[in-house]
């Protein structure tokens, strides 16, 4: 097994835990779209490693040397995103894949060097925060726009999912971060919002779009 596949595992085990400390192994093939012996049998080879701790029919929980590495993938990600957005001109939609390659660069001077160049940043260009060197990142109390009420408005600071799909649906919308968006109305039966985009274009989003979508007021 490649030491990417193993990563990668890592990377999708980080991201449950910041759901719940306690991770099944159902939810994690559910993550990796696997099944559930193929997931379990990756996680004794991680156990091996020292990222997790697992018995069996019990949740598995990451190790403190796990959360270390999985920050550190995760910085790498979130770094490579925000150089290739912000010095190459890749749109915000194109550098998600360019990133999943480049988290596996193993040298922690390069990204390091990265970070320096960018002065150091807080996010990365999807919104999401990028950990420092010690794994730690910013935390914040962002609400999904399916949450706001009718009459509000709030800024766009973060998306929740960065898929091609997903942005260029944005993107068609004129839809950008720290734009203004006030909720003008919202359907009884679907939830889908009647909304004004950066006080100008007034348009419907989905009820799942929604949810998509984090902002602050």
């Amino acid at each position: 097994m490649s030491s990417q596949t193993k990563e990668n595992y890592l990377k999708a085990l980080y991201f449950l835990h910041q759901k719940n400390t306690a991770i099944s192994v159902s939810d994690l093939s559910n993550a990796m779209g696997v099944s559930t012996p193929t997931a379990n049998d990756m996680v004794k080879k991680l156990q091996e490693i020292g990222w997790v701790n697992y018995q069996k029919y019990k949740p598995l929980r990451l190790t403190s040397l796990g959360l270390k590495e999985a920050a550190f993938i995760v910085r790498k990600h979130r770094l490579s995103e925000l150089f290739l957005h912000k010095f190459m001109g890749f749109g915000w939609g194109e550098v998600h894949d360019i990133a999943e390659e480049m988290e596996h660069i193993k040298s922690e001077l390069f990204f390091d060097r990265m970070d320096k160049i960018l002065g150091f940043p807080e996010n990365d260009p999807h919104g999401s925060p990028i950990p420092d060197k010690s794994g730690n990142f910013a935390k914040n109390n962002f609400k999904s726009l399916a949450e706001i009420l009718v009459g509000e408005t709030v800024i766009l600071k973060a998306i929740v999912e960065s898929s091609s799909e997903f942005i260029n649906f944005l993107n068609n919308k004129n839809i950008k971060l720290e734009i203004p968006i006030e909720v003008l109305a919202i359907e009884s039966y679907d939830k889908s919002m009647t909304v004004v985009l950066n006080n100008e274009t007034s348009t419907m989003l989905s009820h799942e779009v929604c949810k998509g979508l984090l902002v602050e007021k």
